[in-house]
């Protein structure tokens, strides 16, 4: 089913991404058709929209022929996990820049990271909110060498122009679309090409109403006019990112029960929630076509279970 990641760079765009159809009886009532994009079936370890942020920024640092790529990230990251799966395939060192020296180093995350050759420095909570700053990367540059640098999350330029090709025009039959926000970079991606007719609706992991803004930003600095509607909702973050309920997890199991896919509890598992409760609320007017975008970030499920002992479905 999969293939390596190298040549998937190439082969992308010659095989589509398996379109879902669900079927449920409220979905009959209401008269909603819902379907799920299977981006967690792109790869089975540089996983869903990961594989879309990294494609052009991975391919850049071989252009500028750099040998090393180094990243940052939490003890669970999709993007750590993802970016070191990457690396390993396309032939980088890697280095992944931790939050938090009190991290559990021996999680299914970072061990995985550690298993595909990355090289893991922790660093307190305090500097890491300094990533950014020209000193702080000075000083990585002066410990590590020459890297490609890939931001948090993967989200910049080159992320945009990947996540940009989840949608095409075979989702233009669509009425509207929902997928997960983090970042926003996947959110700014799929914006930028949806339809006069499509509502574009994302579903933030984050508590907060700053999303707004950094989304607004995002399609600003990436000079992005939005052709159809968009709408963020924050209401569905269970109390922020890493954070949840037991009502999301009972959700989680009844829709793999009902549908056979599984979901993580830190993205697709809110914004599906989301998506469901929304439905039943008749926010989607009848005859809706509906897309939803599965993210990926399966491999979080190990660790999620690991810190809470609750098991969710893997693939």
């Amino acid at each position: 089913m999969y293939l390596n990641f190298g040549k998937r760079l190439q082969m992308l765009l010659a095989k589509p991404i398996p379109v879902q159809a669900l079927t449920h009886p409220l979905l009959e009532e209401k008269q909603v058709q819902l379907a799920v994009l299977r981006l967690d079936l792109v790869d089975p370890q540089v996983s869903g929209n990961k594989f879309y942020k990294l494609k052009y920024n991975l391919a850049e640092a071989k252009k500028k022929g750099k040998k090393t790529i180094l990243t940052f990230g939490g003890a669970f990251s999709n993007h750590i996990y993802a970016a070191a799966s990457a690396a390993r395939q396309l032939h980088f060192t890697s280095i992944g820049v931790i939050r938090g020296e009190d991290a559990d180093r021996s999680n299914p995350t970072l061990t995985h990271a550690k298993n595909m050759g990355m090289h893991l420095h922790f660093v307190d909570r305090n500097s890491y909110r300094q990533k950014n700053s020209a000193a702080f990367l000075e000083n990585l540059s002066t410990r590590f060498g020459d890297f490609y640098l890939i931001p948090e999350g993967g989200t910049n330029e080159l992320a945009i122009q990947g996540t940009a090709e989840i949608v095409s025009e075979a989702h233009e039959l669509y009425s509207h679309i929902c997928v997960s926000i983090g970042t926003g970079g996947t959110f700014t991606g799929i914006a930028s090409r949806i339809k006069k007719h499509q509502k574009l609706i994302g579903f933030s992991a984050l508590k907060g109403e700053f999303i707004h803004q950094e989304v607004e930003n995002l399609l600003a600095f990436n000079r992005i006019q939005v052709k159809g509607a968009i709408e963020i909702r924050t209401e569905y973050n269970f109390g922020g990112y890493g954070k949840h309920k037991q009502e999301q997890i009972e959700f989680m199991k009844w829709f793999y029960n009902a549908f056979k896919i599984p979901l993580d509890p830190i993205y697709t598992g809110k914004m599906m929630f989301g998506v469901w409760d929304l439905i039943q609320k008749e926010h989607f007017p009848s005859g809706s076509n509906v897309l939803l975008i599965h993210t990926g970030g399966l491999q979080g499920n190990a660790g999620f279970a690991a810190q809470t002992g609750i098991h969710l479905p893997i693939l």
